[in-house]
């Protein structure tokens, strides 16, 4: 009787979580429609409340608060781009290091086209009032860690920089990399690399955001020789 009991108990438990998840999973499509449409400082708990018939109240057992909501979404556009760009790498990458390098970078942009107001929450303006936490930082980091990993770390990279201040912080960056991936790295790649990853996202801001009009007309074109010259900065064939 006991067994026949905790079984009952298991299944209830069961059916109250695919319940919760499945209201979750409906929470954050409502909530992506309003990033689309209204964009994110827009976003409202009491709208999606509305909008799934429940009271304003009830949502916050699943989110204390529209930060929180936040954090989730931005979450899942950081790890919706690195998948994007890992699916590139695997589908067109091949053996050379340059074609991988930009099948990553094709990737980001091709996710980035289909999802404009997703790519503007991760790389657009900030939020005014919202502070991202600490569980952000290795979704936002998977992109700049495989572009890293199409570059021989330990390959010196054409001259970075000869400003005296610069030394010690390509210095900082070679260290803390070299604690990452076990092995000795050259501070003038990383700091290239980081550029480059720099570059990626600050072309693809120029282009969603509409700061080409007028200057750039084939966009793709244009994409191409950029993260072609970047490849090449970093040492890659």
């Amino acid at each position: 009787m006991q067994d026949s009991a905790d079984q009952v108990v298991q299944g209830m438990r069961g059916v109250r979580a695919r319940a919760r998840e499945q209201v979750l999973s409906e929470i954050i499509s409502i909530a992506e429609l309003q990033l689309r449409q209204r964009g994110a400082s827009e976003l409202s708990l009491r709208a999606i409340a509305r909008e799934l018939g429940m009271v304003s109240s009830a949502i916050y057992r699943y989110f204390p608060s529209a930060d929180a909501l936040l954090t989730t979404l931005i979450i899942r556009a950081y790890n919706d781009l690195a998948d994007a760009a890992e699916a590139a790498l695997q589908a067109k990458g091949g053996d050379s290091s340059l074609r991988r390098y930009l099948a990553v970078c094709h990737g980001c942009r091709d996710w980035a086209l289909e999802n404009p107001q997703r790519f503007a929450l991760i790389y657009g303006t900030p939020i005014p009032g919202y502070v991202a936490p600490r569980e952000t930082i290795d979704p936002a980091t998977r992109v700049a860690r495989l572009l890293m990993s199409t570059i021989e770390l330990n390959r010196p990279a054409p001259q970075f920089s000869e400003a005296a201040d610069w030394a010690a912080e390509r210095s900082q960056l070679a260290l803390k990399l070299s604690e990452v991936v076990g092995e000795e790295v050259d501070g003038d790649q990383i700091a290239a690399g980081v550029a480059g990853w720099n570059q990626l996202f600050g072309l693809l801001s120029f282009e969603l955001f509409g700061h080409f009009v007028g200057s750039v007309t084939d966009n793709r074109s244009y994409f191409d020789a950029v993260m072609l010259h970047w490849g090449r900065h970093l040492g890659l064939d």
